[in-house]
Formats: structure tokens, C-alpha cells, sequence
């Protein structure tokens, strides 16, 4: 240490009084030389500590200081706070229990909105009480928002999974935009992170954020490395969505969420993305294509982050950690992962034989579909696959709309309706007109 200062505010006014004084605490003095000597010094002008003018002190206020320092040396010369500090001697016992009972139903209410309310319900006499006022005494109690604020904080502990495929981390990276015909594409990096190793099961360039990126992504990872006991991800729109949630309580996968606004608690992918950042992201240059970048990316991680030590590892690589946590006895298959990631959606047939789906039209051979209510299914494991409709335990595959070629194909003429030479008498008129002349039905005769 270079210099030795106060310690704090009360410190320093000790030494203050202590210099001030200190020449007569350190000779014995008869009581009319004392009495003269801090005359002496009454008449002489310091600068206390902080301030910009200086004073002098009366010949009682020295005397004070002459015998707490011959009697308890330098703590006794420290400030002593008001017993009363912060409890707002304008408020009455009454008014004091009124605000604090306030503030405690109505935590969220500001201080001002407290007194103006109290000031229209009459409960609180105009300019009687001052926001500062108020403030010390829910400072004193703990209520001010600072207080409650740091109450509020939770606990943070460093953690992490038991073992490889416990639980995996997903997020979306934003890394800039590149140039395709001279206009400009954001890139947005989507990746699964294993908590236990730190390896990278899953990473894609796409130009979106979307749900089905993520289920993409998610795809690919279950494929390689099979389903994990519990996936984490934060509160975006991409991780919300009805198919994510129920792929993943089909697979057996607890789906977590982070707690929103709570960006400490996703530390393991944000300190991934700036290792990404740091050594790839920032000097990729100009790339023309998503594909220049995921090569990148990919080189990135298995030439080194795979390999590198990991300070949080104990210095093993994640790749190392990820094969010794060993393989997942599962018995996920393609027949399983297609039946959870399929998805079913009612529509209703136009007239014209066609269903809209995810923005695009679709048309099936059954028209006598058309104007019906069906179930419309999709793979979300390949979405190159056509949509098929399930009726009546039957799978009728549909195909993209083709308005040309539709115009060549030739229609089916409908059954002419099967005619016969006998007909029924049916003649609403003739009926009534048979009851107001008064003759029997179907017959010429008069009634009887």
C-alpha cells in the first residue's frame, strides 16, 4: 500500500479533532492553563474534513474533545450517530404505523403516490410530511427499494450436470450479416451445448430464428448423440412454441426455461459464444454464404474447442469428458423420432379440392373431401416430406398445387342421375290447392 488513509467518514473526523487538539492530551496542564490554552485555539479557524470553508470551534466543544481523547484516545473522538437517525421525528407513532403497513400490501407504490394519496384521503395534513422523510423510514425498516431489491437476489451457486447427456444447453447467436448479390443477410448461429462436458452436440448457420431452426438443429443432435434427460433454454419466441414442448414430452426430454431477464443464469452459453466470437466469429472476413460460414464453424470446433483444455474441466478437453461420459443405452429410432416430431393440424378442404399449410397450398385426389373438416399431418424430422391427410385410418398424401398443369389434366364427368319412367306424385301446390276447393288428395273428388 502506497498510502495509509482513513478507514472511513467517522475515522477522519477523529483524526481532524485529534490534530486540533492534540499538543494539550499530551502535557499535563493546571486547570487555568488548559482554560487558557484552548482559548487560544477558539480563536483560531480549521478546515474540518470535506469542507470548503473554514471555522472556528467554541472553548466547550474543544474541552469535549480534550478529555474523550485523554480518556478513550482516538475511537472516542469518532461521531456518535443520532439514536433517532432515520426514524422521521415529525411522524407520530400512528403515521409512522400507517406508511410502513402501506408500503408493505403495496410494495410497488412510489413514495409520492403514498403521500399525495394520504393527502386526498385527508389521513395527512398538506406539506406535513416530506418524501425524504418517508424515504429514511422505510430505509430504516427495510423497505425501500434498494433493500427489497437486494433481498430479492437469489443465492447463485456454480453447478453442473452429473454426467454427459444429463442436460443440454440451446441458444441462438447473432453474428453480424453477410453479402449475397450485394445485399445484406443476417446470420444467426444456433447451437446445443452439453452441460457436463462443454461439447458442442449441435451447431447450424441459418438467416432466421425460427422454431422449425431449432427443431432442425434439435434433430440432428438426437440422431447422433441421442435424446437428453433435460433441455435448457431461455424465453424466446424460438423456444416456446406448441411443437418444441410436445416433441420433447414425447421423447421423454424435460423442457426448462430459464428464468426471463435473468441473464446469469445462462453463463455456460453466453461464456460459449465468446470463446465462438473470439476465435472464429471475429475474423471470418467477407463470406459469401451460409455454407463458408458453418465449414468455419465446424473447423473451429474440431480442430480446437473440442480439443483445448477447459479451464471449468480441470483442464480435460470436451471431447475427452463427452466420450468418457460413454454412449446412452436408448432405443430411439427413426420410427420413433418421426411419430414424435409429427404434427397434426385440423384444416378444412376448399371447394377446389386444396388445403393452406405454413403459407403454401396443397391438393389431394379425393374430392369428395372438399368442404370437410380433416386432419392434416407433417414430419417435422424432414421437411422436404409432402403433408398427408388421415381419414378414416387411411393416409392420403397431398402435393403441391400446380394451377398449369391442373389446367391440362382432364376432369371426371359426373353420373348423369339415374332417370325411370315411373315418378312419384309430389305437388306442394296442387296439395294446397286441393284443400281449399275442398277436394280429397290425389283424387278429383269433392270432400264428402
Amino acid at each position: 500500500m502506497e498510502r495509509l488513509t482513513p478507514k472511513d467518514r467517522g475515522e477522519e473526523v477523529a483524526l481532524f479533532r485529534a490534530e486540533v487538539i492534540g499538543s494539550l492530551a499530551r502535557r499535563e496542564m493546571p486547570r487555568g492553563e488548559l482554560a487558557a490554552a484552548l482559548r487560544e485555539i477558539a480563536d483560531l479557524r480549521f478546515r474540518p474534513p470535506g469542507a470548503d470553508a473554514t471555522r472556528s470551534y467554541a472553548v466547550p466543544t474543544l474541552q469535549r474533545w480534550y478529555y474523550a481523547l485523554r480518556r478513550g484516545g482516538l475511537e472516542a473522538l469518532v461521531p456518535r450517530p443520532r439514536t433517532d437517525r432515520g426514524r422521521g421525528r415529525v411522524l407520530t407513532p400512528a403515521q409512522r404505523d400507517l406508511l410502513l403497513e402501506i408500503r408493505r400490501e403495496h410494495p410497488r407504490a412510489s413514495v409520492p403516490v403514498i403521500l399525495r394519496t394520504l393527502v386526498a384521503d385527508g389521513r395527512l395534513e398538506p406539506r406535513s410530511v416530506s418524501a425524504p422523510t418517508v424515504r429514511r423510514l422505510y430505509r430504516e425498516h427495510g423497505l425501500d427499494r434498494r433493500s427489497r431489491r437486494d433481498a430479492a437476489q437469489r443465492v447463485r451457486l456454480r453447478w453442473q450436470a452429473e454426467r454427459p447427456g444429463a442436460l443440454w444447453h440451446g441458444d441462438v447467436c447473432h453474428a453480424g450479416v453477410i453479402l449475397i448479390d450485394q445485399k445484406p443477410h443476417p446470420v444467426r448461429i444456433h447451437a446445443l451445448l452439453d452441460d457436463a462436458s462443454r461439447y458442442v452436440v449441435a451447431l447450424e448457420a441459418h438467416h432466421s430464428e425460427r422454431e422449425v431452426d431449432m427443431l432442425g438443429l434439435l434433430v440432428s443432435a438426437l440422431r447422433r448423440h441421442g435424446p437428453p434427460d433435460a433441455l435448457y433454454l431461455d424465453n424466446g419466441s424460438t423456444y416456446r412454441g406448441d411443437i418444441l414442448r410436445t416433441a420433447c414430452a414425447r421423447l421423454g426430454i424435460s423442457l426448462l426455461h430459464a428464468r426471463p431477464y435473468d441473464a446469469p443464469a445462462r453463463g455456460k452459453m453466453e461464456r460459449f459464444w465468446r470463446t465462438l466470437r473470439e476465435g472464429c466469429l471475429d475474423f471470418a472476413g467477407n463470406l459469401a454464404s451460409l455454407h463458408d460460414v458453418g465449414v468455419r464453424l465446424w473447423a473451429f470446433l474440431d480442430q480446437h474447442y473440442h480439443r483445448a483444455p477447459h479451464a471449468s474441466l480441470l483442464g480435460r478437453s470436451p471431447g475427452a469428458v463427452f466420450a468418457d461420459g460413454g454412449a446412452r443405452l436408448d432405443d430411439l429410432d427413426e420410427e420413433k423420432l418421426r411419430a414424435a416430431l409429427t404434427v397434426r393440424v385440423r384444416r378444412r378442404v376448399r371447394r377446389d379440392s386444396t388445403i393452406p399449410l405454413d403459407g403454401g397450398d396443397w391438393e389431394l385426389d379425393q374430392g369428395f373431401l372438399a368442404g370437410r373438416l380433416v386432419t392434416v399431418a407433417r414430419c417435422m424430422v424432414d421437411l422436404g416430406d409432402a403433408p398427408w391427410i388421415e381419414h378414416e385410418g387411411k393416409r392420403l398424401v397431398l402435393r403441391p398445387v400446380d394451377p398449369v398443369r391442373n389446367s391440362r389434366r382432364r376432369r371426371v364427368a359426373l353420373e348423369p342421375a339415374a332417370t325411370t319412367d315411373k315418378t312419384v306424385a309430389f305437388d306442394p301446390a296442387g296439395a294446397l290447392l286441393d284443400r281449399a276447393s275442398g277436394r280429397r288428395p290425389g283424387t278429383k273428388e269433392p270432400r264428402p
